[in-house]
């Protein structure tokens, strides 16, 4: 069932970038990253919320809030860079090359958490790599 859930974060990752090339047009990407985070933020606590999941909030350990907060600064720098780059580049173009995160996530995975990396998934990983020096050259 999991790849029916990344099958939907890749439509709405490509929702994203179209609606956000016409929203940030006219102003400043930071602010526009700054908005968006705003709507982010007010969803996913109504979700966790409405399902009456923040009592496990009790639960999280000092290491749980440490990773999760270096995620979220991790995750902001890159919707600030991603909204700066479709500002001043095409969708077609950025949205692709920064799928290169795939790529570098399963590296990362693989040095850092010690994953088993199959020749499958080496070699997509490579093929994402191709195609993104391909969309940038």
């Amino acid at each position: 069932m999991w790849w029916f859930y990344a099958l939907l974060s890749a439509l709405f990752a490509a929702f994203t970038a179209i609606l956000a090339k016409v929203g940030i047009k006219g102003i400043n990407s930071d602010l526009a990253t700054a908005i968006r985070t705003l709507f982010i933020l007010v969803i996913a606590w109504g979700i966790v919320f409405a399902r009456k999941e923040v009592e496990g909030i009790n639960l999280l350990s000092k290491q749980n809030w440490l990773f999760l907060g270096l995620s979220g600064v991790a995750t902001g720098l890159s919707w600030i860079f991603y909204f700066k780059a479709l500002q001043l580049g095409n969708v077609s173009q950025v949205a692709p090359v920064d799928k290169m995160s795939v790529a570098i996530a399963i590296i990362l995975s693989a040095v850092l958490l010690h994953e088993i990396l199959t020749w499958n998934i080496l070699m997509g990983a490579l093929l994402i790599i191709c195609g993104s020096v391909l969309i940038i050259l």
